[in-house]
């Protein structure tokens, strides 16, 4: 039951009719007893400024869930940044304290591994690549690193912002190899899309999936449609796929929690 007691927690997307996050987001408030509860809002990303600004000052904001496209534009709004999202400069969830600052973290690359051990895929020790390097990916990107990845090559249609966040979890992970390339997925036990090709009808790949080695993972960040163009093209080739939605099955606890 909504009260004027409940907290709200806006998904900022654009566009949003693809969102997924809330039903389950909600169902994990009701199984907890919180009075909280998510809807998704439209924003353009020219009104995301203004958008954040106002709802900075509603006091029974508990906090807003971030999608495509504003993960790294929200994280430039908050005034503090904790655990992943202070390393990729990027976030897919804003907690108002009291004060009504806002402290923003990540946890899309946490969801996703969770996602994958969840369903019997072990990130530990294999070579991954990752397509995309905006603020999924790079919530992806640290994740697998953090769960022992031997080897990660990103690729992304902005060379340049490859080699930055390459460089940048370089420095945080120096155990593992870490380069920008192509986005060949020939030889890797892991290839993982982290942008948002897939969503529409008629994008184009974010693979040659005739290169994919039959055997491999394949897996999705994208959640809508729930098998995308590359998953059925991967398991035509003989991969085992892991859909998008995995990664928001695992993570909705971990979103829930940080707002509590």
């Amino acid at each position: 039951m909504i009260s004027g007691k409940t907290r709200f927690v806006p998904l900022l997307a654009h566009p949003a009719r693809h969102v997924r996050t809330p039903s389950p987001f909600n169902a994990e408030c009701l199984r907890q007893g919180l009075d909280m509860v998510m809807a998704p809002l439209d924003v353009r990303p020219d009104m995301l400024e203004r958008t954040v600004a106002s709802l900075r000052e509603v006091e029974n904001l508990a906090g807003m869930v971030i999608t495509i496209p504003h993960k790294g534009a929200v994280a430039a709004l908050c005034d503090r940044l904790v655990g992943a999202a202070s390393l990729v400069g990027a976030c897919n969830i804003v907690r108002r304290e009291a004060d009504g600052s806002l402290t923003g973290g990540m946890f899309d690359g946490e969801g996703f591994v969770a996602g994958l051990r969840h369903r019997g895929y072990e990130p530990a020790g294999q070579r991954a690549l990752l397509v995309g390097a905006g603020g999924a990916a790079s919530g992806v990107a640290h994740a697998l690193l953090q769960a022992g990845v031997v080897e990660l090559t990103i690729a992304n249609r902005s060379a340049g912002k490859a080699h930055h966040l390459a460089s940048q979890l370089a420095m945080a992970f120096p155990q593992a190899r870490i380069a920008a390339g192509a986005a060949d997925p020939a030889g890797y036990d892991l290839v993982v899309n982290g942008t948002a090709l897939g969503m529409h009808a008629g994008d184009a790949l974010p693979v040659d999936a005739g290169r994919l080695d039959a055997g491999c993972i394949v897996a999705e960040v994208v959640m809508q449609p729930d098998m995308t163009p590359l998953l059925v093209a991967a398991e035509a080739r003989g991969c085992r796929v892991h859909k998008g939605i995995h990664m928001i099955e695992q993570q909705v606890r971990l979103l829930v929690d940080f707002l509590k």
